[in-house]
Order: C-alpha cells, then structure tokens, then sequence
C-alpha cells in the first residue's frame, strides 16, 4: 500500500509541477469553463450550420466532450498545449470512441485555423488580441466565434448571454460574413 501512496504522490507532484510550468510558459492556467458557460457556449452554438468546430485551449476537455456528443456529425478540433489536461482529453476521446474528434497538442496560433466554421475560446485579453490578429489572415471559412468571458477588442458581439453567476459573466457570439462559401 506504501508503494501506491509514494506513486501517488510522485505522480501528483509530475501533474502540479507541469501545470506551474505551462501556466509560466503560456501566461495562464488550463482553466475549466464553468458549468453555466459550457451550457451557454452550447446552446450559442445551435444553428451555426455544419462545418468543423475549433475549441482553442480545449484544456480538460469539459466542452470538447460535449461539443463532439451534441453534433456527432461536425468535425470537432481543439488545440491544448498544457500536456496534462491535454493528456486527459486524448484518453477520454479514444475511451469514448468519438470519432469525429481531433485533439492536437499544438499552439493553435502557429496552426491553419482556415477550416473553421466555428471558433469556441475561453482566452485571456492578450490571447483575444492574438486570436483576433490571427483571424485577419486565416477565417476563410469562419463564421462564429463564440467567447467565455472575455471579448474580441474590435468586434461587437452579434448575440451575448449574461450568466447568472456572481460576476454576471458574458458569453459572447460573434458573426463573421464567411470569405469563401
């Protein structure tokens, strides 16, 4: 029983080690949506049409999970660069055989985004910024993106749902006249 305590432990230390580290590295920790903006990025994602949706920073998994169950016919794709939470969707994906999933362990600013009909994110400001940057030059077929929290600085929200949470949290959707149809 010792031994399992002490691998346990160890184990425990590699995680919280790895999250310190990728939180340095990336300026923010692999932060879960709460369950009131998961159910709202969800339903803000009803009637956005078929094409692939992209979850950048899909972390733990918690929405990309539910993303590929609610529209098991839509390409789903996130981008996690935290190798444990990364690590966790990977399995989860292949346990429940979701197929039309794809988790890449890539920094999705240095990837073609140029796919995606959808954009779901729960940034930070300097990562809106990016993304926002980045979308200039690669939102060919782009036509929402959908944010927790946090606001593109030059967009205005097509649709926004006020959470009912202590902060009155924002979710945001954005619409985006697609460059190629």
């Amino acid at each position: 029983m010792l031994d399992f305590e002490i691998l346990m432990l160890v184990l425990t230390i590699i995680i919280g080690f790895s999250i310190v580290w990728s939180t340095l590295v990336l300026g923010i920790s692999p932060m879960p949506s709460s369950k009131k903006a998961r159910e709202a990025m969800l339903k803000l994602s009803e009637n956005t049409g078929i094409g692939p949706v992209f979850e950048l920073g899909s972390g733990w998994g918690n929405l990309l999970i539910p993303l590929a169950k609610k529209y098991p016919y839509r390409k789903i794709v996130g981008y996690e660069l935290s190798i444990f939470p990364w690590l966790t969707t990977a399995i989860m994906v292949k346990v429940l055989d979701l197929k039309n999933v794809q988790v890449h362990r890539k920094n999705y600013l240095n990837e073609d985004l140029s796919d995606a009909s959808v954009i779901i994110c729960y940034l930070f400001p300097a990562g809106m910024l990016s993304i926002e940057n980045k979308l200039k030059i690669d939102s060919e077929k782009l036509q929402y993106l959908i944010s927790n929290n946090f606001s593109l600085p030059s967009h205005k929200p097509f649709k926004t749902i006020q959470l009912n949470d202590l902060y009155k949290s924002p979710v945001n959707m954005y619409h985006f006249k697609s460059k190629k149809n």
